[in-house]
């Protein structure tokens, strides 16, 4: 059985914008075996991780 993807619209946890978790995003992340949606926005999510890598 095939999954079909479509785009959805999520909030972004930090900053509050909305963006867009795309079709193939989606289908990346079950690839991956990752099962939650992302919870912040492409922007906040790379300022989320520099900032780990910092330390």
């Amino acid at each position: 059985m095939e999954t079909t993807y479509e785009d959805i619209t999520l909030t972004c946890k930090d900053c509050g914008k909305d963006f867009v978790f795309t079709s193939g995003e989606q289908q990346f992340y079950a690839e991956k075996g990752f099962t939650n949606q992302p919870v912040r926005c492409p922007a906040c999510r790379k300022a989320k991780k520099q900032q780990n890598n910092r330390y």
